[in-house]
């Protein structure tokens, strides 16, 4: 047999012999994926010549033209804006200088230190956040969801309060919220927005190490500095959005005359009903805004297959991160690098459009390379990109995420975030067992992380996404052994200026990782039909909105 340009498939063909005929038409692109080009990328995107890649600055402009001449490079055309590589999009940027939350009940005061007790940020694009004598109000997980017949609510009405909420979701029940396994409503940007659709003027989650799946100083460097949002002039918005320790969480209920852990173990029941606390918050602080743009970057390789070359998969990644510390002490690191997050994971896009546009042909469907920015302040560049599509949804044949590669050595299975959720996983299944590689369910599904990364804006509209990585079992090494690296890593590198490309990185396991991306995409970009959400799943019925929105336009393959 020839080139991959000459493999297709056929119904009779066993999955031994379609994984052996896909890895040897693989060869030629495959070779490109080495740990030194996966090393290459890393050193420039985390330098600190890019300042950190925050959004908006002078980093982010040169990770953007640096990932645009590598798909110049490369051939793939350009999807962006006016002829280019970039699709360029506004940020409101606010940076408030809150210096404390002040809690009162009758001549009894509690005051919240920013910072080291609480983390707050303007909720508005506006020059002033003010919470007056505002009334705190307990509203357990602040969950609505009335498919599993709950609502923390129960009609109380919130308008002007300020909503003191749990993170995270119920999860001693299996039945109720995926057990568990956390869902959208357990993660702080549901809470936020939720308050918002209450009527609430501020909305302050109770931090825990683990319903948060990191611990407070994630927070302190994730919510401070100059924050972004897209435009959002219309709409309900919160004054103040805030986190606060669990200590403090406990004196403000104390203030009430009540105790945390009870109202905390009422909220486990569908009975819950608010818990008004009787005390007030004020705080009042001025915020800079201004408008400043960042840009996805967008590179295609169109397929080779005049029907389904109008179906395109998507392969995303952010390029981001937090840019520089905004308050250095003296002699200290002043530049978030973010090596793992995300500089690995752009290296990894560039890498795998490396070795397919080294293929004799280019596969049947097209394939998308996206940059994504802004995901750090709340997925952002992927919500843009999904609100304006350059093709749309029904004819994205699937998402496939990359954030952040295992820098550890290789693994005896692959963790798939959201595992059972596509059909993506049998296929990811097969490609793995050519791997001698087991793939298994997300071992930190109570982490949230199918919720907190790109792949979730393409989900929201129905595009059947995969984001995999690394398991926990690594080769040579106790059983435990992985997952006290990943954790010792988020407690120590996560979000934290050390996230940098060090000598003592083993990229052995992202190389297989990254290789079998690679796989995946070839095999979905041939396959006869696009992948599908599992029958019942929360994504399954959009999908099915945008496949009939398709139709009804009477076109081919989905092509306008």
């Amino acid at each position: 047999m020839g080139p991959r340009a000459d493999f297709r498939y056929t119904a009779g063909m066993t999955s031994t012999l379609l994984l052996a005929l896909l890895l040897a038409a693989d060869k030629s692109g495959q070779s490109q994926i080495t740990a030194a080009a996966l090393t290459g990328h890393v050193r420039f995107l985390a330098s600190d010549a890019l300042e950190g890649r925050g959004p908006a600055t002078r980093g982010d402009q040169l990770t953007q033209q640096y990932i645009a001449a590598q798909f110049e490079t490369l051939g793939l055309a350009p999807v962006g804006d006016d002829g280019t590589a970039r699709q360029s999009f506004e940020l409101i940027g606010v940076t408030g200088h809150p210096d404390a939350i002040t809690f009162t009940r009758g001549a009894a005061t509690l005051k919240a230190p920013f910072d080291t007790d609480m983390i707050a940020v303007s909720g508005h694009q506006a020059a002033r956040s003010t919470l007056d004598k505002a009334e705190v109000v307990f509203v357990g997980y602040g969950i609505v969801a009335p498919e599993y017949g709950w609502n923390d609510f129960k009609n109380v009405d919130v308008k002007g309060k300020v909503l003191l909420v749990m993170n995270n979701d119920p999860e001693d029940d299996a039945s109720l919220f995926a057990g568990k396994t956390r869902l959208w409503y357990g993660r702080w940007d549901y809470k936020y927005e939720q308050a918002a659709r209450q009527g609430a003027v501020g909305c302050i989650i109770i931090h825990t190490t683990p319903s948060a799946g990191y611990p407070w100083q994630v927070v302190q460097t994730s919510w401070t500095g100059e924050q972004f949002d897209l435009p959002s002039p219309n709409g309900a918005k919160l004054q103040v959005k805030g986190w606060l320790t669990e200590a403090a969480s406990k004196k403000l209920v104390s203030l009430a005359g009540k105790d945390l852990d009870q109202l905390r173990a009422a909220a486990q029941s569908r009975d819950f009903t608010p818990v008004p606390l009787g005390v007030l918050a004020n705080t009042s602080f001025t915020n800079v805004v201004a408008k400043k743009s960042t840009a996805n970057v967008l590179g295609l390789l169109r397929g080779s297959d005049p029907k389904l070359a109008d179906e395109w998969l998507v392969l995303t990644a952010h390029h981001d991160h937090l840019g520089r510390v905004e308050k250095p002490k003296p002699g200290e690191d002043a530049i978030y690098n973010g090596a793992v997050d995300n500089a690995s994971g752009v290296a990894a896009l560039l890498t795998i459009a490396r070795a397919l546009t080294a293929q004799p042909k280019a596969p049947r469907r097209s394939v998308l390379f996206a940059a994504v920015a802004a995901e750090e302040q709340g997925l952002l560049g992927s919500q843009y990109l999904v609100e304006h599509p350059p093709v749309p949804y029904g004819r994205m044949a699937a998402n496939i995420n990359i954030d952040g590669l295992n820098i550890w050595g290789r693994t005896k299975d692959v963790s798939v975030i959201g595992y059972g959720k596509t059909s993506i996983d049998a296929v990811l299944t097969q490609l793995a067992k050519g791997q001698g590689r087991v793939v298994k369910p997300d071992a930190l599904s109570d982490r949230g992380f199918f919720y907190r990364s790109d792949q979730f804006n393409f989900a929201k509209v129905g595009v059947p996404a995969s984001y995999f990585s690394s398991g926990h079992v690594f080769i040579g090494r106790p059983e435990a052994w992985g997952r006290e690296q990943r954790e010792k890593w988020e407690e120590t590198h996560y979000h934290q200026p050390s996230d940098e490309l060090l000598a003592s990185w083993d990229l052995s396991g992202a190389v297989e990782d990254v290789q079998l991306i690679y796989q995946l995409t070839v095999k979905l970009a041939d396959a006869p039909s696009m992948p599908t959400w599992t029958r019942g799943d929360e994504f399954e019925v959009p999908r099915q909105r945008s496949l009939e929105a398709l139709k009804a336009t009477g076109s081919r393959s989905g092509a306008p």
